[in-house]
This record gives structure tokens, sequence and C-alpha cells, in this order.
């Protein structure tokens, strides 16, 4: 049976590393749009390298695509480009070399990699990880970079007891 053309094969990279180019079509641009919360999505495009790692494997690769988005000041539209490094590690279930799950604290640090994955069966999803990558890479506070938010106070008392003051003033009748 031959993977989708979106997936690669654990067991395939025995002989050695495998390149794909992903370019998904428009309908699934438009719902990788939705599912990440942009306007539009136009232009995508991802370069994968998959090569062995240990039992399992290790994905590296970048992608670029146009995104258009709302300005969180001005409320328009606004076209962008995006673009991002995947750098993935993965490991299938019951790996010896995934990393023991050690109750109390968890340390991290910016300077070591991410720790593995777990791999849910022998199929290395590359649409899925690309998903995954696009949704980590979009500003969730878009702002085109020309938009300018002006604010003046106004002048009087503005202490929260001003607002419960106007609503019990007198009303003439």
């Amino acid at each position: 049976m031959t993977p989708e053309p979106g997936t690669v094969r654990l067991g395939d990279l025995a002989a050695g590393g495998v390149r794909r180019r992903r370019r998904p079509d428009a309908g699934v641009c438009s719902a990788l749009a939705r599912s990440v919360g942009v306007v539009s999505l136009t232009g995508l495009e991802a370069d994968f390298e998959v090569r062995p790692w240990l039992d399992g494997c290790e994905v590296k690769g970048r992608f670029r695509c146009e995104v258009t988005q709302i300005c969180g000041v001005s409320l328009e539209p606004f076209s962008q480009p995006l673009e991002g490094d995947i750098d993935l590690r993965l490991l299938p279930q019951g790996s010896p070399n995934l990393p023991a799950a050690e109750e109390g604290e968890l340390e991290v640090s910016l300077e070591t990699p991410d720790p593995p994955e777990t791999l849910d069966g022998d199929l290395i999803d590359l649409d899925a990880i690309l998903a995954e990558h696009l949704a980590l890479a979009v500003d969730p506070f878009p702002r085109r970079p020309d938009a300018v938010f002006s604010w003046s106070q106004e002048a009087g008392d503005v202490s929260p007891f001003a607002a419960l003051r106007n609503l019990t003033k007198p009303t003439q009748t």
C-alpha cells in the first residue's frame, strides 16, 4: 500500500532520508485559514527533509505563504508574508529513546532542542506538521505596519466614582 503524498512511512527511511515539497490546493488553504484564524492564506509552499534519527525520524523544513488578517487597531484586512522553520523529532511509541515521564518539575531550556514527540503508528503526516507549525507562526494580535492607535483622555473627573455619581444624579422632571 502506497502512502498518501503528504505522508512518509517510518520504514521507508531505512534506505536514507527523503525530501518532499507540499503545495496545498486552494480548498486546503481555505480550510487551513479558517483553522488558524486568518481571513485567507495563499501561495502556501513547504519543503521537508525527513531523515532517520535514532529509532524514529527527524523532520526539518521551511514553509512560506501570504496571509490576510484583520488589523487589531484599524479593523481593516491586510496581507503580509509568513515564513517559518520546521524542526521536529519523532519517535515511535514504546521507544527506549523517549524521555521518561517523571513526576514533579519539568525543566525547560531555550538553548536545548525540544524533546522528541511520540509518533502514532508508522506514518509521518507532513501536512499535519505543516498545519501545526503554521498555526504557531500566525500572529494572534496582528497589526498593520502603518496602523496608529491614537487615544486621548477626556477632561474631567476620571475616577471610578465619577461614573457612579452620574448614575445617581437626580433627573429633572
